[in-house]
């Protein structure tokens, strides 16, 4: 494993980024292109593609033996399929196809980007050691993924442990996935800013309106803003909970934007879970900051090429 070379691929609303891994999990080589999230599926396609030349001009792509991909979902890896909710154009699209022809016929492995960034943190960060573990990245979105038994744990589709979408607040607000009262919908960065303006907070001379902006305010002190931090921290603390109450995992781990807020998310998430996970077996549940940073997309989908690519090896031996 030291030895192989993966390539891997990581798409977002935002940006496509790839890379040449080794075994180790260093990144030999990059590439990124923006991603045209409001053109047409071809369009973004080309993208892609582009990301892919850049790593195939490179003289150690004679060696890479499978390609791993982390996308924005749902994801369905049965179908090889994407459907990311921030790229319209993409609806059931047959990524992994396109990817084998790009590649000359590698072997592919897709997984959503919760689980991505699990497998990275469960390889390189902060779940490092642990047998049972929820990762979970809270930015734009919130998803997330499960390691049980040792394992990254994706699901016949790809999606376990997409946590954002579990519903906290039964008489909650709409949720675009078309549920109400999701962990997405009160903890996300944009759901952050927008309950902190409603309830009369206003951004400073620069206008900014993010929810780095209200973490700011609620560091100083504003009492909307702490509000409206203490409120998703709650929902996260309660998902998280269920989730920890259900398959008995041992630590939660959280990055993403929204978790750069430090202490004015996880004090509160902290305080709040003490409510939530009262069980026994949950009582000494740990919640802890991600570790694998923005490179952990990459390196979580390189960690599901070089599982397939394993699997190659061992079918053929």
């Amino acid at each position: 494993m030291q030895n192989a070379l993966v390539a891997a691929l990581d798409i977002g609303g935002t940006k496509i980024a790839g890379a040449l891994v080794d075994g180790a999990g260093r990144i030999l080589v990059r590439a990124q292109r923006p991603t045209p999230a409001r053109e047409d599926g071809a369009t973004v396609m080309r993208a892609v593609e582009l990301v892919f030349d850049e790593l195939i001009a490179s003289p150690l792509w004679a060696e890479v033996q499978a390609v791993g991909i982390g996308s924005a979902g749902p994801v369905d890896a049965s179908l090889g399929t994407v459907s990311p909710v921030n790229i319209p154009g993409w609806r059931g699209y047959p990524l992994v196809e396109h990817v084998r022809g790009i590649t000359g016929g590698l072997p592919v492995e897709l997984i959503g980007d919760g689980v991505a960034i699990t497998a990275a943190e469960h390889w390189q960060g902060a779940a490092q050691g642990y047998d049972n573990a929820l990762c979970m990245v809270v930015s734009t979105g919130v998803g997330g993924g499960l390691v049980l038994g040792g394992k990254l744990h994706p699901g016949p589709t790809g999606n376990a442990g997409h946590i954002g979408h579990i519903s906290v607040d039964l008489d909650g607000d709409p949720c675009p996935c078309g549920a109400r009262g999701c962990v997405e919908r009160i903890a996300s960065g944009p759901n952050i800013a927008r309950r902190a303006i409603d309830g009369g907070w206003q951004p400073g001379p620069d206008g900014d309106t993010s929810a780095t902006a209200v973490a700011a305010a609620a560091r100083a002190g504003h009492p909307v803003a702490l509000a409206s931090f203490e409120r998703a921290a709650q929902a996260l603390a309660a998902a998280v909970a269920a989730t920890a109450t259900l398959v008995e995992v041992e630590i939660a781990v959280i990055g993403g934007g929204v978790a750069k807020s430090g202490d004015i998310l996880f004090a509160p998430l902290r305080r709040a879970l003490r409510e939530y996970a009262t069980l026994s077996f949950v009582q000494d549940l740990v919640v802890v900051p991600a570790m694998t940073g923005t490179d952990a997309g990459l390196v979580g989908a390189a960690a599901a090429a070089l599982r397939v690519e394993d699997r190659v090896v061992r079918a053929g031996a």
